[in-house]
């Protein structure tokens, strides 16, 4: 079976994603909403664009059981037990241990192919730690490979860890590696650019004295909680940035050819962001 992801219904734009094993996971779109972040205080952790758009930014490959997963120690492949909720599940066309040293390896069940000069960037899935183990983050050329990859995950101490059904295990998205290369990283100072450093100063000045009115108690300021300037796509100056974005909604998978319905997002945090965006 052939899954095809496009940007936005453009065909010369696509993510193919073959299926290698009758159990391949479920694929979605990154969802955006986090535990951690839904628990603090007025939520405020979804004030931070960078970190929504980063756990929306790519395609969640989900554990289509649960089991536990416990490591002694020892640096054999025999000293990880997977232990799952359903025996009778084929767990070991999900996850297994095969390198050893505390490390254990998920089978994506599919085989990627992304256009010429883009690969894959395979990784946990973005702000989501899990205590005790940690995710290996890979770069793969998919445009060329004709073999599927693994994702691969290391106990930081010897322990026992949870992974439940639907639990994302792998946070897949795109980067154009070829173009890497060509950039080249230049250290400037701040009066190279005084258009830049003039804009840098208004922005500083700000937030001084919006913190400064916030340790004062001033009403008008607790009562703004946050600068909007980053959220909004403004300058405190007031200029709009046409090229920014606050939302993201990318494709879920599809069967052959069929266009893709643009992916739903998480509701309730969703309403929250544009509830932050018409604040004044």
């Amino acid at each position: 079976m052939v899954h095809t992801l496009t940007n936005r219904g453009e065909p010369d734009m696509k993510l193919d994603c073959y299926q290698t094993d009758v159990f391949a996971p479920k694929m979605v779109p990154g969802r955006l909403n986090r535990d951690w972040m839904d628990q603090m205080p007025d939520r405020h952790a979804y004030r931070c664009l960078p970190l929504n758009m980063a756990n929306v930014s790519g395609w969640e490959l989900l554990c289509n059981q649960g089991f536990e997963i416990e490591w002694n120690g020892g640096p054999g492949v025999e000293d990880i037990q997977i232990i799952p909720d359903h025996p009778d599940r084929h767990i070991n066309h999900l996850v297994s241990s095969h390198f050893s040293h505390g490390i254990f390896t998920f089978h994506t069940g599919y085989l990627f192919r992304t256009p010429k000069d883009w690969s894959m960037w395979a990784m946990g899935p973005p702000n989501r730690p899990k205590d005790g183990v940690s995710p290996l983050s890979g770069l793969v050329e998919t445009d060329w490979l004709p073999y599927p990859f693994t994702m691969n995950w290391r106990f930081t101490a010897p322990c026992r860890v949870r992974f439940e059904e639907d639990e994302p295990f792998c946070f897949v998205t795109v980067i154009e590696y070829g173009a890497l290369d060509e950039i080249v990283p230049r250290i400037h100072q701040m009066d190279d650019n005084p258009e830049l450093k003039a804009e840098y100063e208004t922005w500083r000045e700000a937030r001084s004295e919006f913190n400064k009115r916030i340790d004062a108690n001033d009403p008008v300021a607790i009562r703004e909680a946050w600068q909007k300037f980053y959220m909004k796509g403004r300058t405190p100056d007031n200029k709009v940035a046409e090229q920014h974005r606050n939302k993201r909604r990318l494709a879920a998978p599809v069967t052959g050819e069929d266009a893709p319905e643009p992916k739903a997002p998480d509701r309730e945090a969703s309403l929250f962001i544009e509830r932050l965006e018409d604040e004044d």
